[in-house]
């Protein structure tokens, strides 16, 4: 279910792809809404699949990361992606 939702797979991608800040997602992904990639990325936390880790700094910074769960979604990402671009 969680896979079908909008933004999900994209999300993943650039989690694949070294984004691990909030900024880099949006920069990665282009148009999505804000409340939009915070959902998808508290839903991907709450399923496993990304690892989420407030950093010690001033302002406190956050960063996501793939779970070995997660990464497991690695091949599939890139199976989709070859395929999108042929």
């Amino acid at each position: 279910d969680l896979l079908e939702r909008r933004w999900t797979l994209s999300v993943l991608y650039a989690s694949v792809d070294g984004a691990t800040r909030f900024n880099e997602f949006r920069e990665a992904l282009g148009r999505v809404p804000p409340a939009t990639l915070t959902a998808r990325l508290t839903e991907l936390v709450e399923a496993g699949l990304l690892e989420r880790h407030v950093l010690d700094t001033r302002p406190p910074a956050v960063e996501y990361r793939l779970t070995p769960r997660g990464r497991h979604f690695e091949p599939i990402v890139h199976a989709i992606v070859r395929c999108a671009r042929r």
